[in-house]
């Protein structure tokens, strides 16, 4: 089933690829945008390619940090492998939905407990939305003029955005130091899902839920006991998404332009984030091109914002689409050949029953 919902949001990916696509190029001849991007400079495509990779690495580092805490060992490259199977997901699944579990699962193989790898996620996912939303804030109450330059669609997506970041940030921050509300909560689904029948085994799912909570709780109860991790995760959020926010000025500066400054550029794609999250398209395909082309006019002007947000996108997402795949590929068949290495180790069903059995005395 899980294996059919990708391959689906692959598709839908795929399609909304195209039809942005179509829409960016139908009225630029192809000639002029490869005299354009031609004239680009490599220096700074690559320092763009380097801000992405500090980007996931990041995330990285703060798996590397909670889990140690919560007494795992989680080298860093086994983390950075995490992260990588994480952004592939996340781009290929509507929302970024499937991001997290497919690391939580990751995690799982590498006998992380579920609990543990979910909190994990849960605290990264907290400290991440939690610094779009100030970054955001800072620009529309700092640079009122970015945010007007906005325009009234890409406005109302930013409400939109922002209320259902703050709302998933509150349900998260319930789960870690709001427990018996948590518990309330998950019971409830938990009913719901009984009542519809997508639950057959009460019982048995109340159970296992409960172990959960407990192990979950006892995860929380560690990182309480260790506040002094909380700043560092907030510093390399921040570095993280600043980052991934430099990308488009670094595309400004690879075309040659100059006039308006990093701030300006980053702020402005702060806004863009916020506002194209939280819609359920796979890594905000369609989305995320049309808000740069609205917003980044002003700085690109419209007979280059075509060919810059080609080039930041493309950096920021397509090129490290193929690279996070490249990395879930090797985590998938690393898993597999455990499974098969494990599967080899166990006795043959007739050889066991061969050393079973026992020859009577003097037979």
């Amino acid at each position: 089933m899980e294996r059919k919902k990708n391959i689906l949001s692959m598709i839908l990916l795929l399609l909304l690829m195209g039809a942005t696509g179509f829409l960016l190029l139908r009225d630029q001849p192809l000639s002029r945008l490869a005299a354009v991007l031609g004239h680009i400079r490599p220096g700074y495509v690559a320092l763009g390619l380097l801000s992405m990779l500090v980007f996931v690495g990041c995330e990285a580092m703060c798996s590397h940090l909670i889990l140690g805490r919560l007494g795992h060992k989680a080298p860093y490259g086994r983390c950075l492998g995490y992260s990588f199977a994480g952004f592939y997901f996340s781009s290929i699944t509507p929302s970024a939905t499937g991001g997290q579990p497919a690391q939580v699962y990751y995690m799982s193989k590498d006998g992380i407990p579920a609990a543990h790898g979910a909190l994990n996620m849960m605290l990264i996912a907290i400290c991440y939305q939690l610094t779009v939303i100030l970054y955001a804030s800072a620009a529309a109450l700092l640079r009122f003029d970015l945010l007007a330059n906005l325009g009234a669609g890409l406005g109302l997506l930013l409400l939109f955005g922002g209320g259902v970041n703050l709302a998933l940030t509150a349900g998260m921050l319930c789960l870690m130091f709001l427990p018996n509300v948590a518990r309330k909560l998950v019971n409830g689904v938990l009913s719901l899902l009984v009542r519809v029948r997508l639950v057959r085994s009460p019982a048995a799912a109340q159970e296992r839920l409960e172990r959960q909570l407990e192990e979950y709780r006892r995860g929380v109860e560690c990182l309480r006991r260790n506040c002094s991790l909380l700043p560092v995760l907030a510093g390399l959020t921040v570095l993280q998404l600043t980052c991934l926010f430099t990308v488009p000025y670094l595309v400004y500066r690879a075309f040659g332009l100059s006039g308006f400054g990093a701030a300006d550029i980053i702020c402005t794609q702060a806004l863009i984030t916020l506002a194209v999250s939280s819609l359920p398209l796979p890594g905000a395909v369609g989305a995320s091109e049309g808000g740069f082309v609205a917003a980044m006019a002003l700085f690109f002007g419209s007979s280059l914002v075509t060919p810059a947000v080609l080039v930041s996108r493309g950096i920021s997402f397509y090129a490290f689409l193929l690279i996070s795949g490249s990395v879930t590929l090797y985590l998938h068949l690393r898993v597999r050949a455990r499974q098969r290495q494990a599967a080899q180790s166990l006795p043959h069903p007739s050889a066991a029953l061969k050393r079973g059995l026992r020859l009577p005395e003097g037979g």
